[in-house]
């Protein structure tokens, strides 16, 4: 049987969902392997953390540990125990950013994605008590009564590191990944999708005698060299040349969805932010974000030209007024 969860993840048996999140964030951030290269204890710990998480935060699961209904790795409680654990193998090489051990290349598999999971799965328990038996001319005598049988452990689970690109997470584009076994699934990322968030593919883990594991997936978004993620939010600091900017124009702007067309207003000053809606990180509700534009008034070095058409002109404004200067 597991630890209690609780103690894994150092939180208190009221924390809140929050809590519980975070507090599972800063030690999978920790413990992760591929920070651990020399700690072989890294994975087990980080594979600890990782169920007893999946435990806690599910509210239906949560309120039946509570209550004592099922065991920390979410098997109903029975009077003579109960079977099964939680592993899982961590290491790289694979198909297009999702690595795992040994790099298998598979045909095309099903769509799986609605077998993902954001909570622990529990396993059914197997009854089977033995009842009194008697033989007049022969036959053994199994006795009165017998315990409930625990049930076969499932196999191990396994995780595995999914790397996306920036603008195709906050697009959602379907991602190809290939398991241990050689198949290959489309995934579809959630709505919200963030960096470190996990999905669960029930039954594609390793094989045991109790059925198979899951795959714990651990998603991971790359940078981009100019767009920047703020929330559900895109930024972009976008140059604009002095002419755009005191005459106003129609500019392009790169966004994850393609270049638009933005208007510049006349007399805009650097800093000054645009916003172009929907063209963010999508919302667990599924609609999503915006981009955020700043302008930056891009100056030519030493112009000769410009400067000759500014010469005796000077702004009498003082920019600075506000900071007290």
């Amino acid at each position: 049987m597991a630890a209690d969860p609780y103690s894994i993840l150092g939180v208190a048996r009221s924390a809140s969902e929050k809590e519980v999140k975070s507090a599972y964030r800063k030690l999978a951030k920790e413990l992760h392997p591929d920070h651990n290269k020399d700690n072989p204890k890294a994975a087990e710990r980080f594979a600890e953390v990782t169920n007893a998480y999946d435990l806690l935060s599910d509210k239906d699961k949560r309120a039946k540990f509570d209550r004592g209904e099922i065991d920390a790795d979410g098997n109903p409680t029975m009077p003579f125990g109960g079977g099964g654990g939680f592993g899982g193998g961590f290491s790289g090489g694979g198909h297009r950013g999702f690595r795992h051990e040994g790099g298998f290349e598979g045909g095309e598999g099903p769509d799986l994605s609605d077998l993902f999971e954001g909570i622990f799965g529990g396993r059914a328990g197997a009854g089977g008590g033995a009842g009194m038996g008697a033989g007049m001319g022969g036959g053994g005598f199994s006795g009165f009564g017998g315990g409930r049988r625990p049930p076969p452990p499932k196999g191990a689970n396994v995780a595995y590191r999914l790397q996306v690109p920036f603008v195709e997470a906050a697009t959602r584009a379907s991602q190809r990944i290939t398991l241990s076994s050689g198949s290959t699934i489309d995934l579809k990322l959630p709505a919200g999708v963030e960096n470190g968030q996990q999905m669960r593919l029930a039954g594609k883990g390793e094989a045991g005698p109790g059925g198979p594991g899951d795959a714990i997936i651990t998603i991971e978004i790359g940078p981009h060299p100019f767009f920047v993620r703020d929330g559900d939010n895109i930024r972009l600091d976008l140059p604009v040349t002095l002419d755009e900017a005191v005459n106003g124009a129609k500019v392009k702007v790169p966004t994850v969805d393609g270049a638009v067309m933005l208007t510049v207003a006349p007399g805009s000053s650097s800093g000054r932010t645009l916003r172009l809606k929907g063209k963010g990180f999508s919302r667990k509700e599924g609609e999503r974000g915006d981009q955020l534009v700043t302008l930056q008034i891009d100056l030519p070095a030493d112009d000769a030209d410009l400067k000759a058409r500014l010469e005796g002109w000077t702004d009498s404004r003082n920019p600075r007024a506000r900071l007290g200067l």
